[in-house]
């Protein structure tokens, strides 16, 4: 059963009783000639109105909870057809015997599926409210639930890189130290945003990939291409950051073999192709590709771009494939 606020039950009791009302004097302002006076004849209309009401009435605080709600539809149907003929009953057989309860039992039977119309259209109106906040706020604690995944991740692969070169005690090392420091502070500020400019996402990624060739000396060849518009156009944040990790992860730092990296990023209109090309080792130990940042990510485009992007990944004999695409206009 909805719950809904007073003020909410008052104006759609206001309004389904207003609209009835309505109802009545215009289908029996053909008749009006018959009453002594327009005064008397809004008393019949309002009569005929309260009485249409109480049906409304007993179906919204009565039927409607404890049967509609509950799925027992057949049930309810048979106690608001009764509720419908003893309302006309008593109205019409004093004077009018059954012929009279028939028409009387018709013409409410007509009203007040047209007051019930009213009431549930605005219940259902108040369902659809109901269930976009809930799915609003189950969206949002999802993907800050995954935001906060991606933090961690994203740090503990970066001071690997960097213990990994101070234990060659590289003169580097102060310098990259900074220049974590400076993709941690990016990280950071970009959480608290659902948005960050694509040029400022392609920057980080690059400068991450800067950290890392550093790492790895010389026997890794990156490459990092961007084609396109980049203008006006966002993102959300750290989104593609896990495909440039696991390219890392699973290329150039799981062997001591000459690797190569290959990142595209192509922007046509308002639509990211994004590209991923990395080397695999000939000697390849048992890992899982898709890891937590792969699972991570794929979770947030379902998310954020539902119905507006495609991913695939695949292995290729000696290379893994990411191709990625996005509407960025969602």
């Amino acid at each position: 059963m909805i719950k809904k606020t007073f003020k909410d039950t008052i104006l759609l009791n206001i309004g389904a009783f207003v609209l009835v009302l309505i109802l009545e004097l215009l289908s029996g302002w053909m008749i009006i000639d018959r009453y002594d006076s327009p005064f008397s004849f809004f008393l019949w209309a309002l009569k005929y109105a309260i009485n249409i009401m109480a049906v409304i009435w007993i179906n919204h605080f009565v039927l409607i909870p404890y049967f509609f709600d509950k799925k027992r539809y057949f049930i309810y149907g048979l106690l608001v057809i009764g509720s419908i003929f003893l309302v006309a009953y008593i109205e019409a057989y004093a004077n009018n015997s059954w012929p009279g309860v028939t028409k009387t039992f018709l013409f409410h039977f007509y009203t007040t599926g047209t007051g019930m119309a009213a009431f549930f259209l605005r219940r259902n109106m108040i369902i659809q409210r109901e269930n976009a906040e809930k799915e609003k706020l189950q969206k949002e604690m999802e993907l800050n639930y995954l935001k906060e995944q991606v933090n961690p991740h994203f740090l503990f692969n970066s001071l690997n890189s960097i213990y990994s070169l101070s234990r060659q005690q590289s003169l580097e090392t102060p310098d990259l130290v900074m220049q974590l420091s400076e993709l941690m502070r990016y990280q950071l500020e970009s959480s608290k945003k659902d948005t960050v400019l694509l040029k400022e996402e392609l920057e980080f990624i690059e400068n991450y990939l800067l950290l890392e060739e550093k790492r790895l000396s010389k026997r890794c060849i990156i490459e990092f291409s961007i084609e396109g518009d980049l203008s006006r156009l966002r993102i959300s944040p750290m989104l593609l950051i896990p495909f440039a990790e696991n390219a890392i992860k699973h290329g150039a730092q799981s062997t001591n073999e000459q690797s190569k990296i290959d990142i595209s990023a192509t922007i046509k209109n308002t639509t990211l192709h994004f590209g991923v090309v990395n080397s695999k080792p000939t000697m390849i130990t048992a890992s899982n590709r898709n890891g937590l940042g792969l699972e991570n990510v794929r979770r947030r485009l379902g998310l954020l771009y539902p119905n507006a992007h495609t991913l695939d990944i695949a292995d290729k004999g000696n290379e893994y494939h990411v191709n990625l695409t996005v509407d960025l206009t969602v």
